[in-house]
C-alpha cells in the first residue's frame, strides 16, 4: 500500500454558547395558539451570488478509483444561493432537519473496534449523542437561517416571537433535542426558546418513529418483493464500494477477519425484515457495511488530517463519495419503497400538514434522522437527486426540508422546497455562514408538477400531493383488508 501523507491543519472556529444557551429552556410542552405574525418593516431579498465550485485537482492513489461526479453535480439548474425568491413576501417555513454530527450507534467495544486493526476518532460524545462539533456547526445553521429570516422581512432583528408564532419540536433523542437547542441558540440568541418534545429523554417519539403502524402477511410479501425489486441491482452494483471499505479499513489485518468471523462483503446477502411496531430491518453485507461507512463519514468530518480520517490512505472526493454511499443505499433501500415509505412516515406527514395549517405559524422546526428525510420525500414522489459539494448525496447530516410559503404581488400563495445543507468543506472547516458564505442550498422537484422557473409551485397543488400521501396510508390499509376478506 502506498501512503502519500499530506501535513495541514483545519482551522476550528470555536464559539462561546455558554450564554447564548442559558436561557434556552428545554420542556415537554404542549403546542400554544399563536398570536397574530408581526412582520419586520423592511422586507428584502439578498442578491443572487455566484460561487466558484471548482474543484482542485487531487492527488491519486492505488486503490480502487471511482469516476468524479462532483463537478457534474455542481453544473446542476436546481442549485441556489439563496433560500429567497425576490419579488415573492415570504408567509412561512417549515423545516424538517436531521440532527448534525453525532458519534457513531456503536460505541467502544463494539462490532467497529474488531473489524479493523486501526483506533477509531476519540468522538467527544457518547455514542449516538450529538458532538461538540455538531453543536457547534448547527449554532451555525441556526444563525444563518435567522440572517435569511431578517433578510426577507419575516423576522425583526433580535427577534422575541409571539406565544405560538415560533415552534421547535425535536424527537426526545439526545442528539435531537440537543441539535434542536443549539439551532435555537443561532436563531433567537436573545429569545427564551422552548424546545418541546414529548417523550422520556432518550427514547424515540411515535411522530419520529419511522416503523411499520399497519402490517399484514400480504402487506409484507408485497413490500418485500418491492424492495428486492427496486434495490437488489443497486446493491449487486456496490461491489467497487464494498472492495473499497475493506481497503481502507485494512480488514485483512483486524481480529474479524483473522479469526474466520468475517470473510468479505457480498452484493448477494441482502435479507429485509418487516414487523408491526418495527422499523424495516435488514441483515448481511449491506448492514455492517453501512456501520462502516457511517463510522469513517463521521470520522472524516471529524479528523482535520484527511488522511488519519482514511486510516492513513491518501483518498479522493470521489472515493469518500464511494464509502458515504453505502450508507445512503442502506437508507433509501429501508425507507424509500413507496408502500414502505406512506406507512413509516404517515406520523411525520401529518405533522408537516399540521404545521403548514396552524394560522399565525410562523417558523416551525421539526428535528429528527435521516429515516424520516428519506421517507418523507419518498412520500411525497419527489424527483431523484444527487446533491453538490457533499459526499452524502440524499441526506446529509444536518440537512434540512424547507417548505416555504410565499405571496406573489397578486396575493396568490406558492410554495417551495429546498433541501439545505452544509456541504463537506463546510462540516470539516466551519466557516460562518452568512447571506455571503451560504450552506448548499438545493431545489427539489416534485414528480408529476410544474414549478416555475424560481422553483415555486401553485400552494394548492403542494398541499394535494401533501394530502394525497397521508390518505395513501389509509388506502393501503384498506386495499390489505379488502383482500384479506376476499
Amino acid at each position: 500500500m502506498i501512503i502519500k501523507k499530506k501535513l495541514g491543519a483545519t482551522r476550528i472556529i470555536s464559539f462561546t454558547l455558554t450564554l447564548l444557551l442559558s436561557c434556552i429552556s428545554i420542556s415537554g410542552c404542549g403546542r400554544k395558539n399563536p398570536e397574530p405574525i408581526e412582520r419586520a418593516e423592511v422586507q428584502y431579498v439578498e442578491p443572487e451570488k455566484e460561487t466558484d465550485g471548482a474543484d482542485g485537482e487531487v492527488a491519486q492513489n492505488n486503490i480502487i478509483q471511482f469516476p468524479g461526479t462532483t463537478a457534474a453535480t455542481a453544473d446542476d439548474e436546481n442549485k441556489r444561493t439563496t433560500l429567497s425568491r425576490e419579488g415573492y413576501t415570504l408567509e412561512q417555513a417549515v423545516v424538517l432537519s436531521r440532527h448534525n454530527i453525532r458519534a457513531p450507534l456503536s460505541g467502544a467495544g463494539s462490532a467497529l473496534d474488531t473489524i479493523t486493526p486501526h483506533t477509531w476518532f476519540n468522538w467527544s460524545a457518547e455514542a449516538s449523542q450529538l458532538s461538540v462539533r455538531g453543536g457547534t456547526l448547527e449554532t451555525e445553521m441556526g444563525q444563518y437561517f435567522r440572517k435569511w429570516l431578517e433578510s426577507a422581512g419575516l423576522f425583526a432583528p433580535n427577534y422575541q416571537p409571539a406565544d405560538g408564532a415560533v415552534r421547535i419540536y425535536a424527537n426526545s433523542k439526545q442528539r435531537t433535542i440537543a441539535t434542536s437547542k443549539f439551532f435555537s441558540a443561532g436563531l433567537l440568541p436573545v429569545y427564551n426558546a422552548d424546545i418541546e418534545y414529548h417523550m422520556d429523554f432518550d427514547t424515540m417519539d411515535p411522530t419520529f418513529n419511522p416503523v411499520f403502524t399497519y402490517m399484514s402477511d400480504e402487506y409484507e410479501k408485497d413490500a418485500d418483493e418491492e424492495m428486492h425489486k427496486r434495490f437488489d441491482p443497486i446493491i449487486e452494483s456496490l461491489s467497487d464500494n464494498y472492495e473499497l471499505l475493506e481497503e481502507v479499513i485494512d480488514v485483512k489485518e483486524s481480529e474479524d477477519y483473522k479469526n474466520g468471523s468475517f470473510t468479505g462483503f457480498v452484493t448477494d446477502d441482502s435479507v429485509f425484515a418487516f414487523a408491526e411496531g418495527k422499523e424495516p430491518g435488514a441483515s448481511g453485507s449491506l448492514k455492517k457495511a453501512c456501520q462502516i461507512s457511517d463510522a469513517l463519514v463521521l470520522q472524516y468530518y471529524e479528523e482535520p488530517d484527511k488522511e488519519k480520517a482514511a486510516f492513513g490512505h491518501d483518498l479522493t472526493d470521489e472515493q469518500w463519495e464511494a464509502i458515504s454511499e453505502i450508507k445512503d443505499v442502506y437508507v433509501d433501500v429501508l425507507f424509500t419503497s413507496p408502500s414502505v415509505a406512506v406507512n413509516v412516515a404517515h406520523p411525520l406527514l401529518e405533522e408537516i400538514e399540521n404545521e403548514l395549517n396552524t394560522e399565525g405559524r410562523q417558523f416551525s422546526f421539526l428535528c429528527g434522522h435521516d429515516s424520516n428525510l428519506a421517507s418523507v420525500l419518498s412520500a411525497l414522489d419527489v424527483e431523484e437527486y444527487s446533491l453538490p459539494y457533499t459526499i452524502e448525496k440524499k441526506t446529509p447530516i444536518g440537512s434540512k426540508l424547507v417548505i416555504c410559503k410565499w405571496k406573489n404581488e397578486k396575493g396568490e400563495e406558492l410554495i417551495s422546497l429546498d433541501l439545505v445543507y452544509q456541504t463537506t468543506d463546510q462540516l470539516r472547516d466551519m466557516p460562518i455562514l452568512g447571506l455571503d458564505n451560504p450552506p448548499g442550498i438545493y431545489s427539489l422537484r416534485l414528480k408529476g408538477l410544474s414549478a416555475d422557473e424560481n422553483g415555486l409551485y401553485k400552494a394548492k397543488d403542494v398541499k394535494k400531493r401533501l394530502d394525497d400521501a397521508i390518505k395513501a396510508y389509509d388506502e393501503l390499509q384498506e386495499n390489505y383488508e379488502q383482500q384479506g376478506a376476499a
